[in-house]
């Protein structure tokens, strides 16, 4: 018998079809290890979420109310504690009427030592007592120069961050993705601020007639006992994404809209039909690269820390004026909430329950109102014109929620 010695081996089509083979099973493999990636995230999202409701409970179980968004306090160096003290550029500095609900929960969140800091007055090296926030409206990254860095307010806490969300550093301070309800009105969203502190009793009143969610600008008390609506069926806060720079709708306000208002389908106005998710490159957005959306946990104006239930998810956020002085900017707007995640995202209700609201929810239709009965709007007390959405965000209109969500 004749011995075959020839080496045996892969023939060049035999390797193709194998190296073929591999990389249509490595094609089927990624997307499912990014979806598992993903799904991984969005748990950990809703347990950030969910430690959030925790707190929020926590913190009304400890002072029976919940903490107030934009409150705070101002004091003036020798004069003790003061509602009237103007912070300058070079020392001072104020809280009030600044601060966000989220800086009101951090001990609860296991930021005690955060907490400890933000509670103690801040000296800066000319001797002036600086108490964190100021100058006025708000600090700048340029004030944190021209102070002396303050820490709490550039530090980034992972229980406020969503880990789909990539946005980090610069121009933001320190980043949230999550924010406050304040209902299904625009008005008096930053004049509410000072109502309670020298404008006329009727103004308070009317402020008071329109913050028809669980929060409200201003150093008001909201306390469990308001939602009268039930607390599973009103959301107490929500998810934002971060500006990424890229004039994404959901992300960096549109300026100068008028009437929106009245019929909020005209925050649609100016989208790329090309790229849907962005702004022409001919809409007047906000120019202050540090006034973005989620850019400050700390600070209460809702641009970085609230969320409006107007528009479903994902919507477009704008607002009424392009002025940018500091008594006008951001004074009426839609802020939709909105997620690196796919469909929708996620609310906290006011039981601490974590839902997940897609961006197809029942939001009305047609022209819709605001709530304070002038001007062709709706009544303090009417039911949402924005559907099971609208529903959802406001306390004590009496609703019935008869839909799954």
């Amino acid at each position: 018998m004749m011995n075959d010695n020839r080496n045996r081996g892969f023939t060049l089509v035999e390797l193709l079809v194998v190296i073929a083979i591999i990389g249509v099973l490595v094609g089927l493999l990624l997307p499912a290890v990014q979806a598992a990636r993903e799904a991984a995230r969005r748990m950990s999202c809703s347990n950030n979420f969910k430690q959030i409701g925790l707190a929020f409970h926590n913190y009304h179980s400890a002072y029976n109310q919940l903490p107030a968004q934009a409150g705070g306090t101002a004091r003036t160096p020798g004069s003790g504690w003061s509602s009237t003290y103007t912070p300058t550029p070079s020392g001072g500095g104020t809280n009030m009427n600044q601060l966000s609900a989220l800086v009101g929960i951090t001990p609860f969140i296991e930021q005690q030592a955060l907490w400890e800091q933000i509670s103690n007055p801040f000296q800066v090296a000319s001797g002036n007592l600086y108490a964190a926030m100021g100058p006025s409206p708000y600090i700048l990254l340029a004030d944190h120069t021209a102070q002396g860095e303050y820490t709490p307010w550039l530090t980034n806490i992972s229980s406020f961050r969503c880990p789909s969300d990539p946005g980090v550093g610069l121009p933001a301070q320190g980043r949230t993705n999550y924010g406050i309800c304040l209902g299904d009105s625009l008005y008096y969203q930053y004049n509410a601020i000072t109502d309670q502190f020298g404008k006329s009793a009727s103004t308070f009143a009317d402020a008071n007639n329109v913050n028809r969610g669980i929060f409200a600008h201003g150093r008001l008390k909201p306390k469990f006992r308001d939602v009268l609506d039930g607390l599973s069926n009103t959301i107490m806060a929500g998810e934002f994404n971060t500006d990424l720079g890229d004039r994404d709708v959901t992300t960096q306000p549109r300026s100068g809209i008028n009437g929106h208002h009245l019929d909020p389908k005209k925050a649609y106005e100016q989208i790329d039909p090309e790229r849907p998710r962005f702004w022409l490159s001919t809409a007047s957005t906000n120019g202050s690269p540090e006034e973005m959306r989620g850019y400050k946990w700390a600070y209460g104006l809702a641009v970085f820390t609230g969320i409006t239930t107007i528009l479903p998810p994902n919507a477009p956020v704008v607002y009424d004026t392009s002025s940018t002085t500091a008594t006008d900017i951001f004074r009426w707007g839609i802020w939709s909430p909105s997620s690196r995640h796919q469909g929708g995202c996620h609310v906290l209700m006011g039981d601490g329950a974590i839902k997940f609201i897609t961006d197809s929810i029942e939001s009305g239709g047609g022209p819709m109102v605001s709530h304070n009965g002038s001007g062709g709007t709706l009544p303090p007390g009417s039911a949402s014109p924005y559907g099971l959405w609208g529903a959802l965000g406001t306390k004590a209109s009496r609703e019935t929620i008869d839909q799954a969500f």
